[in-house]
C-alpha cells in the first residue's frame, strides 16, 4: 500500500473544498454543527492556505486515490511554544481507517515539519484523543506534556521534534 502526502494546489481547491465537506459531516458528530440552507456546512478558512504564510494544506492518498486531508498551521492556538507547528485539521475517510493510514501520514507530517508541536481535540472527541495519544506517544518514544486549554473544552499535546 502506498501512502502519499501531496501539497494541495489552488487548481484543486474545488477538491479541497468538497473533502472539507465530508470531514465537516463526519466531524458534526463531535461539534453539532448543521448544515446551511444550501446543503453545506461550508469551512471559512480554505483560501487562507494560499493567502497566509504558514498554512500547508495536504491530500493523503493512498495508492493513488484520495483517502483525506491533513491542514498543518505553523502557530499554536493554546501554548506558547518556539517553531511550533499544529494540525489544524486531520481527516481520513472511514474506508481507510484502522489500517495503519493516519499514523503513517501524521508521523510523515512531524517529520515534515520539525520544531515544537501542539496537536489539540475536542474534548467529546474521544476517538481522536485516543489516536493522538497513541501515535505522539510512540513517535515520541513517550516524551510529550498534555495540557488543557483554559475554557477546557480543548485538550491536546505538545512536543518537540
Amino acid at each position: 500500500m502506498e501512502i502519499r502526502i501531496d501539497p494541495i494546489l489552488r487548481e484543486q481547491k474545488s477538491v479541497f473544498m468538497q473533502m472539507m465537506e465530508l470531514y465537516m459531516y463526519d466531524f458534526s458528530e463531535f461539534s453539532d454543527d448543521d448544515i446551511n440552507e444550501y446543503g453545506y456546512f461550508g469551512y471559512s478558512r480554505i483560501d487562507d492556505y494560499w493567502n497566509e504564510e504558514g498554512r500547508y494544506p495536504f491530500f493523503i492518498r493512498v495508492d493513488g486515490k484520495l483517502a483525506g486531508l491533513v491542514l498543518v498551521r505553523s502557530c499554536c492556538e493554546y501554548n506558547d511554544l518556539p517553531n511550533p507547528h499544529n494540525i489544524a485539521e486531520f481527516f481520513v475517510m472511514k474506508k481507510y481507517r484502522r489500517k495503519g493510514i493516519g499514523k503513517t501520514v501524521a508521523m510523515k507530517i512531524f517529520d515534515m515539519f520539525p520544531g515544537s508541536w501542539e496537536v489539540s481535540q475536542w474534548v467529546n472527541n474521544l476517538p481522536a484523543q485516543s489516536f493522538w495519544k497513541q501515535v505522539i506517544s510512540e513517535y515520541t518514544k513517550g516524551k510529550y506534556d498534555t495540557f488543557v486549554a483554559t475554557d477546557k473544552a480543548v485538550v491536546g499535546f505538545t512536543f518537540y521534534i
